[in-house]
């Protein structure tokens, strides 16, 4: 009674269910035949008999299979499965890719270029194990954003239509009506308080599991904040965001994290951005994440304990843009985090496209890497080996020769960035953590890390914390920080 994968067992998915268990939302959809509807697990309505019962690993093949998204869980408007960032196999690797948006302005063909194989045959492998091939994945991301945008803004449907994705406001309106058995006109009738604010300004509440450490992460993003292109102000963070249309202005704001999601409001130069924007959002604050499972395979292990017990929830932080990622970490390597924001402030001021946001918090984009191939030496400063591993690398990414995203392999990643004059392994491992939110990626040579786990008396020497060897990174970083003030990472 599976569809689309071996890995959902019956009985397991049976027991969360009854039990109305939140941590399983977004890891499996609950299709029940008698009502034609598919729910969360933590769907407060009467738990369905076992007969009648389908489990599915995505929305979009429940969709696929005839089922509507029920009105009371709005399954939908969960977090996304940690699967796909626990996971580097094709399927998951698909998923990041098409939570981006790449099937949208790229189509199928795109994406499976990107993945190195042929679109016939990513459709067979996505459908084989998730139930839906890479249209009907892109459509079911599609009527999640149509949904966020009738309920959350005052838009006309026939602009909605356009900047969700659909290709007409017929598809539109017969997506919407077959996904929610509701029309447009009866879904804005119960539009949601989080409301657009300015014109074009969109606010809406990004899901997590808890719990989430917002100390954590709020010390992560002060500490890095490049001005000009991010502002830190408590819990409320700002940025710049590079995106397919334009560029955009995010502010998230972590205070309410303790009821489960993160508030951000986005200005965006075309509504057609918001799904990226949205997709980059969750990966750079690690929001698909299963906190506690990552908490409890941790904590068995009794030196590192008392730092989960101290930090629960600690978070891996992605990116929202790769080369940014890569010439930022470049940039900042054998400095300091003040010194690296310091120089990266200064590249953003003198190279970065100005952009308009009325509260003034932030005035400029992080620079392409063509205008940093160009440019960039007239402006960065320092050994001049870097400077030219930096510019060598930025026109490398600016004409096509290395091409970095999320829907790359570890290894993938690790060769391309080897590769390259001036990136070693740290460097290499590093971006790599961050590209692609991999869990498992041990820092063992990173200095902080390394004071972390001495202090703790720890063998750091092998990874015997697979898959978590990232988040057992950020505990050691975390804990040396805390315990040695004078440390900078």
């Amino acid at each position: 009674m599976t569809n689309g994968s071996a890995l959902l067992d019956f009985d397991r998915c049976y027991r969360a269910i009854a039990g109305r268990d939140a941590r399983f939302d977004g890891q499996f959809y609950t299709a029940v035949a008698t009502t034609g509807i598919y729910c969360r697990p933590s769907c407060p309505a009467t738990t369905p008999k076992p007969q009648n019962v389908s489990f599915h690993l995505t929305a979009a093949a429940a969709q696929a299979a005839g089922y509507r998204a029920c009105r009371r869980c709005l399954p939908d408007a969960v977090p996304g499965s940690p699967r796909w960032n626990l996971e580097s196999d094709l399927a998951a690797r698909a998923m990041r890719l098409i939570a981006d948006g790449v099937v949208d302005r790229d189509g199928v063909p795109g994406l499976a270029e990107r993945l190195g194989y042929s679109a016939r045959q990513l459709t067979r492998v996505l459908t084989a194990e998730l139930g839906a091939g890479p249209l009907a994945l892109a459509r079911a991301h599609r009527a999640t954003t149509a949904r966020i945008l009738i309920t959350s803004t005052s838009m006309p449907f026939s602009d909605i239509a356009y900047a969700a994705g659909f290709t007409s406001i017929r598809q539109f309106n017969d997506t919407v009506r077959e996904v929610f058995a509701r029309t447009p006109s009866e879904l804005r009738a119960r539009r949601s308080p989080d409301r657009a604010g300015a014109t074009g300004e969109l606010t809406l509440r990004l899901a997590l599991r808890g719990p989430y450490a917002t100390g954590w992460v709020r010390w992560f993003l002060t500490a890095h904040a490049v001005a000009g292109l991010e502002h830190a102000d408590g819990d409320r963070y700002t940025r710049v965001l590079n995106l397919p249309g334009g560029n955009g202005i995010a502010t998230v704001d972590l205070s309410t994290a303790a009821d489960g999601y993160v508030r951000a409001t986005l200005s965006l130069a075309t509504m057609s951005d918001l799904g990226a924007a949205v997709a980059r959002l969750r990966h750079l604050l690690d929001l698909d994440a299963d906190p506690l499972a990552v908490d409890e395979a941790l904590g068995a292990d009794p030196r590192l304990a008392p730092l989960v017990a101290a930090t629960p929830g600690i978070r891996l932080f992605g990116c929202v843009d790769p080369a940014e990622l890569l010439l930022r970490t470049m940039i900042g390597q054998q400095i300091s985090i003040a010194a690296a924001a310091t120089h990266q402030a200064r590249l953003v001021d003198a190279l970065g496209a100005e952009v308009d946001d009325p509260a003034g918090r932030v005035t400029r984009a992080f620079p392409t890497p063509a205008v940093v191939a160009e440019r960039g030496g007239e402006v960065l400063t320092g050994p001049r080996a870097r400077i030219a591993a930096v510019l060598g690398v930025a026109a490398q990414l600016a004409d096509g020769r290395l091409r970095l995203h999320p829907g790359m392999t570890r290894a993938e990643a690790r060769t391309e960035l080897l590769r390259l004059t001036g990136v070693g392994p740290w460097t290499a491992d590093y971006v790599a953590m961050r590209l692609l939110a991999d869990p498992d990626t041990l820092l063992a040579s990173d200095l902080v890390v390394a004071k972390g786990a001495k202090y703790l008396e720890l063998d750091i020497t092998t990874n015997r914390w697979s898959p978590w060897g990232s988040y057992v990174s950020l505990h050691l970083w975390n804990h040396a920080l805390t315990t040695d003030r004078r440390i900078t990472p």
